[in-house]
Protein backbone atom coordinates (compact mmCIF):
# COMPACT_ATOMS: atom_id res chain seq x y z
CA UNK A 1 0.00 0.00 0.00
CA UNK A 2 1.17 3.58 -0.56
CA UNK A 3 3.02 5.34 2.24
CA UNK A 4 1.24 7.71 4.62
CA UNK A 5 1.18 11.37 3.62
CA UNK A 6 4.70 12.80 3.47
CA UNK A 7 5.65 15.91 5.43
CA UNK A 8 6.29 17.63 2.09
CA UNK A 9 2.64 17.17 1.13
CA UNK A 10 0.99 20.51 0.36
CA UNK A 11 -2.14 19.58 2.27
CA UNK A 12 -3.53 16.29 3.49
CA UNK A 13 -7.07 15.92 2.14
CA UNK A 14 -10.01 15.32 4.44
CA UNK A 15 -11.43 11.89 3.62
CA UNK A 16 -15.23 11.79 3.84
CA UNK A 17 -16.39 8.20 4.26
CA UNK A 18 -19.95 6.98 4.45
CA UNK A 19 -22.07 3.88 4.37
CA UNK A 20 -25.52 3.76 2.77
CA UNK A 21 -28.18 1.44 1.40
CA UNK A 22 -28.86 1.34 -2.32
CA UNK A 23 -32.49 0.38 -1.56
CA UNK A 24 -32.95 2.95 1.20
CA UNK A 25 -31.27 6.31 0.68
CA UNK A 26 -29.49 5.62 -2.61
CA UNK A 27 -26.08 6.96 -3.60
CA UNK A 28 -25.31 10.00 -1.40
CA UNK A 29 -24.84 13.43 -2.91
CA UNK A 30 -21.40 15.00 -2.61
CA UNK A 31 -21.51 17.61 0.16
CA UNK A 32 -17.97 18.90 -0.30
CA UNK A 33 -18.52 20.71 -3.57
CA UNK A 34 -15.74 18.60 -5.03
CA UNK A 35 -18.08 16.46 -7.14
CA UNK A 36 -15.91 13.36 -7.19
CA UNK A 37 -14.82 10.32 -5.29
CA UNK A 38 -15.71 6.68 -5.04
CA UNK A 39 -18.80 4.57 -4.51
CA UNK A 40 -17.96 0.96 -3.72
CA UNK A 41 -20.73 -1.60 -4.11
CA UNK A 42 -20.53 -4.15 -1.27
CA UNK A 43 -23.52 -6.19 -2.49
CA UNK A 44 -21.22 -8.82 -4.02
CA UNK A 45 -19.94 -9.70 -0.54
CA UNK A 46 -21.54 -12.34 1.69
CA UNK A 47 -24.61 -10.81 3.36
CA UNK A 48 -24.93 -11.28 7.13
CA UNK A 49 -28.30 -9.51 6.93
CA UNK A 50 -29.78 -12.69 5.46
CA UNK A 51 -28.94 -14.60 8.63
CA UNK A 52 -31.73 -14.32 11.25
CA UNK A 53 -29.18 -13.99 14.08
CA UNK A 54 -27.74 -10.84 12.45
CA UNK A 55 -30.91 -9.22 11.11
CA UNK A 56 -31.23 -6.66 13.92
CA UNK A 57 -27.49 -6.00 14.17
CA UNK A 58 -25.19 -3.71 12.18
CA UNK A 59 -21.65 -3.80 10.83
CA UNK A 60 -20.53 -2.28 14.14
CA UNK A 61 -21.65 -5.30 16.19
CA UNK A 62 -19.07 -7.94 17.17
CA UNK A 63 -21.06 -10.83 15.69
CA UNK A 64 -21.35 -9.18 12.27
CA UNK A 65 -17.70 -8.11 12.36
CA UNK A 66 -16.63 -11.71 13.11
CA UNK A 67 -18.83 -13.03 10.29
CA UNK A 68 -17.33 -10.61 7.74
CA UNK A 69 -13.74 -10.96 9.00
CA UNK A 70 -14.00 -14.71 8.44
CA UNK A 71 -14.84 -14.23 4.76
CA UNK A 72 -11.72 -14.10 2.51
CA UNK A 73 -13.70 -12.31 -0.23
CA UNK A 74 -14.40 -9.42 2.14
CA UNK A 75 -10.75 -9.06 3.10
CA UNK A 76 -9.66 -9.23 -0.55
CA UNK A 77 -12.24 -6.59 -1.52
CA UNK A 78 -11.11 -4.24 1.25
CA UNK A 79 -7.46 -4.74 0.38
CA UNK A 80 -8.11 -3.59 -3.20
CA UNK A 81 -10.29 -0.69 -2.07
CA UNK A 82 -7.75 0.57 0.46
CA UNK A 83 -4.88 0.33 -1.99
CA UNK A 84 -6.83 2.43 -4.50
CA UNK A 85 -8.05 5.00 -1.97
CA UNK A 86 -4.62 5.42 -0.39
CA UNK A 87 -3.05 5.99 -3.82
CA UNK A 88 -5.77 8.50 -4.70
CA UNK A 89 -5.52 10.34 -1.36
CA UNK A 90 -1.75 10.60 -1.65
CA UNK A 91 -2.10 12.04 -5.16
CA UNK A 92 -4.75 14.50 -3.95
CA UNK A 93 -2.46 15.65 -1.15
CA UNK A 94 0.43 16.18 -3.55
CA UNK A 95 -1.84 18.25 -5.80
CA UNK A 96 -3.30 20.32 -2.96
CA UNK A 97 -6.85 18.96 -3.18
CA UNK A 98 -8.78 19.34 0.07
CA UNK A 99 -11.40 16.56 0.01
CA UNK A 100 -12.00 13.01 -1.17
CA UNK A 101 -15.32 11.21 -0.74
CA UNK A 102 -15.46 7.42 -0.38
CA UNK A 103 -18.84 5.71 0.02
CA UNK A 104 -19.71 2.08 0.63
CA UNK A 105 -23.16 0.82 -0.32
CA UNK A 106 -25.01 -2.41 0.29
CA UNK A 107 -28.66 -3.37 0.05
CA UNK A 108 -29.95 -1.87 3.31
CA UNK A 109 -26.92 0.09 4.45
CA UNK A 110 -26.60 -1.66 7.81
CA UNK A 111 -24.18 -4.59 7.60
CA UNK A 112 -21.60 -4.87 4.81
CA UNK A 113 -21.33 -1.17 3.98
CA UNK A 114 -21.07 -0.18 7.65
CA UNK A 115 -18.37 -2.78 8.30
CA UNK A 116 -16.38 -1.71 5.22
CA UNK A 117 -16.66 2.01 6.01
CA UNK A 118 -15.60 1.44 9.63
CA UNK A 119 -12.62 -0.70 8.64
CA UNK A 120 -11.55 1.72 5.91
CA UNK A 121 -11.83 4.70 8.26
CA UNK A 122 -9.66 2.95 10.84
CA UNK A 123 -7.02 2.00 8.28
CA UNK A 124 -6.94 5.45 6.69
CA UNK A 125 -6.54 7.10 10.09
CA UNK A 126 -3.70 4.68 10.81
CA UNK A 127 -2.02 6.02 7.66
CA UNK A 128 -2.28 9.58 8.98
CA UNK A 129 -5.34 10.85 7.13
CA UNK A 130 -8.10 12.93 8.64
CA UNK A 131 -11.34 10.99 8.29
CA UNK A 132 -14.96 11.98 8.70
CA UNK A 133 -17.32 8.97 8.87
CA UNK A 134 -21.11 8.90 8.52
CA UNK A 135 -23.55 6.00 8.47
CA UNK A 136 -26.51 7.31 6.48
CA UNK A 137 -28.98 4.45 6.96
CA UNK A 138 -29.02 4.01 10.71
CA UNK A 139 -31.15 1.19 12.14
CA UNK A 140 -34.85 1.99 12.54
Amino acid sequence: MPSPPASTTKKTPMLHLCSFGFHKSGIPADTTGHGGGYVFDCRSLPNPGREPAFADLTGQDAEVIAFLQAEPRVQEFLSHVLRLVLQHAQNYGERGFTDLTVCFGCTGGRHRSVYCAELAASELRRHGYRVELEHIDKPD
